[in-house]
């Protein structure tokens, strides 16, 4: 079972479905709210041993640079409407839970 911790910039039913999948998830509102900032995401993953999935480049860029830190899923697609951007995300789980299990600090996917 995979934590999971998503940011802002992707739908709070994305914690739902992958809480639904069987994968503890939750949205950065969930927490925080609007006034959440990146080290805050950062360290309630750390605390919760989660893996961060967002559309920020900056989470990207700081996991590559921690050895230590929580690992991250980059999402790189456009804006998209929910209900396409969950049915892509399905198709991707799969290969996104193999590279989290082989350790990979930064998994990239558009």
């Amino acid at each position: 079972m995979t934590r999971f911790l998503i940011d802002a910039q992707l739908p709070p039913a994305l914690a739902r479905w992958l809480t639904a999948q069987g994968h503890p998830a939750e949205h950065v509102f969930d927490f925080g709210g609007d006034g959440t900032t990146d080290n805050d995401v950062w360290n309630r993953a750390l605390d919760t041993d989660a893996v961060i999935i967002s559309k920020d480049e900056g989470f990207s860029l700081r996991g590559m640079r921690s050895a230590d830190g929580p690992q991250v899923v980059w999402i790189r697609t456009g804006n998209t409407r929910r209900t396409a951007l969950m049915q892509w995300f399905a198709e991707l789980l799969p290969s996104v839970l193999a590279a989290l299990e082989r350790g990979e600090r930064v998994i990239e996917i558009s």
